[in-house]
């Protein structure tokens, strides 16, 4: 492939503060840089979003891939650095670890719906992994390593 395609390509990202801790993620498009959406790491009540990299990165994909349903777009490629994610996507199920809590209950309703949104709706869109060896840290990422 040579590099992504950035005229017609999102990326998106996560981050956590600890493995589970305070989480957020982002999507980004790769032709102008601009940020799409952003989520975390606050619930709009003020309180912390409780969970892990893979769930955050899991959730920014189907965030993208709604947005783009929901704005009838249907000609761009999502890039996400995450295995797991990509894979979740896939299967329709994020298969994470994270114990099930006071605290992390309000996520496993949002991962539910995500779920629920994957299985009632066509994926076409294309999701790639990035190659973060090869093009650097993705457009998306939040620049805290």
């Amino acid at each position: 492939m040579g590099g992504p395609h950035l005229n017609k390509s999102w990326a998106v990202d996560a981050a956590c503060s600890g493995n589970p801790g305070p989480m957020e993620y982002q999507g980004v498009d790769l032709e102008t840089g601009r940020q799409l959406f952003h989520f975390g790491p606050y619930y709009p009540d003020g309180s912390t979003i409780y969970g892990t990299n893979n769930i955050g990165e899991f959730l920014a994909i189907v965030h993208a891939l709604a947005l783009l349903d929901k704005q009838g777009i249907t000609d761009k490629t999502i890039y996400s650095d995450s295995y797991n994610a990509i894979l979740w996507v896939k299967k329709k199920h994020c298969k994470t670890n994270l114990e099930r809590s006071e605290r992390t209950e309000p996520l496993f309703a949002i991962i539910a719906r995500a779920e629920k949104w994957l299985r009632t709706h066509a994926v076409k869109t294309p999701i790639i992994q990035w190659q973060t060896r090869q093009w650097g840290d993705i457009p998306a990422d939040f620049g805290r390593k």
